[in-house]
């Protein structure tokens, strides 16, 4: 690292269209400024929404439409609803407003679906500027993404190749000798992030390069993890639902829902929220902490219990004997 960072983001590129070699456009658009051509080491940006138009991924239709499709592929699903807004999980694994479904800078009456596989997007563009230029970089496929608890939106990573897309800090140690656990700037994001400050929203330039690090660009023959290294597994999000859609799934209790609640929590965690809805003490049972829980309850409260159990990746066995109090036995739905 230099200690200097350089976003370059070339004018006059014009419009993409099915089959456009978006490579020898970007090279065009560089040789026609004062850039000049693209050099080992610089990360390239472009817009999800070129590398869509270049791939045919645009449909005569609206949002709504499009977004029905969207749906229906495998591992996609609505996150949350609210009003007018759908937020969806995608067949990537992104979770984005109306699954990054654009309606903005094309046609009237059209609409722009992502790429299917951003990076091996990324990894074909990678290897047509090298075909064209010699150079060795990396390449970033963006979109724009709203986030968790912030207003606004900004520029992520969802397609990448031939670069490290995240840092590792854990186990180095900062200046006071403080070793660090969990640090690991997602750099690719970061990059998507500068480069859409230098490509602005209304510039049409849908290309950005970044030049300063090169430590983060891989050798020619590894193209790296790509972006989906950075999309954490169904299940492994604390936020796999909306709020008032988490409370619903759990009430429905469909099996295909377990995943987004994730691993089956600790028992501790569990005993403690049994005892804050049902004001009921929960003992422990079998060999090992944490087998089982068994709680005294009337054979009305079994459901709640159930509710409960599923949304902590548990599971109800009620010994249902026609006594006032029953004993419910919630065990793990894996050991």
């Amino acid at each position: 690292m230099s200690g200097r960072l350089e976003v370059l983001a070339p004018d006059g590129v014009g419009e993409v269209g099915e089959g456009t070699d978006l490579a020898a456009l970007l090279v065009d658009a560089l040789a026609a400024s004062p850039h000049g051509p693209l050099r080992d080491g610089d990360v390239v940006l472009v817009t999800s929404k070129v590398v869509s138009k270049a791939e045919g991924r645009s449909r005569r239709g609206d949002r709504d439409t499009a977004l029905a499709e969207e749906l229906a592929a495998p591992g996609a699903r609505v996150v949350a609803r609210r009003g007018p807004t759908t937020i969806a999980r995608t067949r990537h694994g992104l979770t984005m407003a109306a699954a990054g479904i654009d309606a903005s800078n094309v046609e009237r009456g059209t609409v722009l679906l992502l790429p299917l596989d951003p990076d091996a997007s990324a990894r074909a563009l990678r290897r047509r500027l090298h075909e064209l230029t010699g150079a060795r970089v990396g390449v970033v496929v963006t979109d724009t993404a709203g986030r968790a608890w912030r207003e606004g939106q900004t520029d992520i990573a969802i397609g990448a190749a031939g670069l490290l897309v995240a840092e590792d800090f854990a186990g180095r140690v900062d200046g006071h000798g403080n070793e660090l656990a969990v640090t690991a700037p997602a750099v690719a994001d970061e990059l998507a992030g500068a480069a859409e400050l230098a490509q602005g929203k209304l510039g049409g330039r849908p290309f950005a390069v970044v030049r300063g690090r090169a430590d983060l660009v891989l050798p020619l023959d590894e193209d790296g993890p790509g972006a989906r290294a950075l999309v954490r597994p169904e299940g492994g999000d604390l936020f796999g639902y909306g709020a008032r859609e988490a409370v619903v799934r759990a009430l429905t209790g469909h099996p295909a829902d377990r995943a987004p609640f994730g691993a089956p929590a600790a028992a501790a965690e569990v005993r403690s929220a049994v005892e804050a809805v049902t004001g009921r003490t929960c003992r422990e049972e079998g060999p090992e902490p944490g087998d089982a829980l068994v709680v005294p309850v009337a054979p009305g409260d079994v459901r709640l219990l159930e509710v409960l159990a599923f949304a902590h990746g548990w599971l109800v066995e009620a010994d249902d004997t026609g006594d006032a109090d029953v004993g419910a036995r919630l065990r793990p739905l894996t050991p």
